[in-house]
């Protein structure tokens, strides 16, 4: 079982949740491929909206995935992203600046963003379960 962040705005987040999918990476399926099937997700948004948002900086959502492997859809004639199909989890929204100094994945505290730039990624259990206690969330 791994542990992942996936960095998407709010509204992007609201849709992959109302589907049941989360996409990464503008739509790229290689760290979608790294997931396996009961990895957790914690969504972070950096804003509320992807064009014209304001600054939210907000743990959003706790997902668990649940299928095997990656999927191409079609949104567009010319855009085909990939996804996993995921499992909503009950939690409450959580500020990122309340737990930047006790995540070890944020090396430098002074420009904690940098690692949220990646989009999809892996990070430790302990530093997922700091964020899943500040979502107040249950986990089984």
């Amino acid at each position: 079982m791994k542990y992942w962040i996936n960095t998407v705005s709010k509204d992007h987040l609201e849709r992959g949740i109302a589907g049941g999918f989360t996409q990464a990476n503008h739509g790229s399926p290689h760290n979608l491929r790294r997931m396996g099937k009961n990895d957790f997700i914690v969504f972070y948004s950096h804003k509320t909206n992807f064009k014209y948002g304001t600054p939210l900086q907000q743990f959003t959502a706790l997902v668990k995935c649940i299928d095997d492997e990656p999927y191409q859809v079609e949104m567009s004639p010319d855009f085909h992203p990939w996804r996993r199909n995921i499992e909503f989890i009950k939690c409450k929204e959580a500020p990122i600046r309340n737990l930047i100094n006790d995540l070890s994945f944020i090396k430098d505290k002074q420009k904690w963003g940098f690692p949220f730039r990646s989009g999809l990624f892996e990070i430790p259990k302990e530093d997922f379960l700091k964020i899943v206690n500040a979502m107040e969330a249950r986990i089984e």
